[in-house]
């Protein structure tokens, strides 16, 4: 796999269209902080790592479970999840151009200095850094 990050959206991307409960990946900690990310700002219910081991026949590794979110018409939180920045091409941002995702109704995950956080905290500590994605 190139890209785990990509990987990742298109696992909550295509889970979400079918309505599934829970989506499982495997663990990461870039992954782990973009998925406790989006449980705090409220477009997954819960992000927990099952623990793999030894004695486990099929999967030895640890994997990222995250528990999908959906409204009372049944349509997900998650309408739309994309990599911005790719392995061949990285998007840098500087503090005056941090993006604003559908006016600010979703968020951009900004890789900074201080670690991973939403396009509208590197706003209020003015950092900029590397786009990771979009969710919206």
């Amino acid at each position: 796999m190139t890209d785990p990050i990509a990987d990742m959206f298109t696992r909550i991307r295509n889970s979400s269209k079918v309505h599934k409960a829970e989506v499982l990946m495997p663990m990461s900690k870039m992954k782990y902080k973009i998925a406790q990310i989006l449980e705090k700002e409220g477009w997954i219910s819960r992000a927990e790592i099952v623990a793999g081991g030894l004695n486990s026949r099929h999967n030895q590794f640890d994997q990222l479970k995250l528990v999908l979110k959906y409204q009372k018409n049944g349509n997900p939180y998650i309408n739309g999840i994309k990599r911005v920045s790719k392995c061949g091409a990285r998007v840098y941002v500087d503090k005056g151009n941090i993006p604003t995702v559908l006016n600010n109704f979703g968020i951009a995950i900004i890789s900074t200095s201080s670690g991973l956080m939403t396009n509208r905290e590197a706003y209020r500590k003015s950092i900029g850094g590397e786009v990771i994605g979009e969710v919206y």
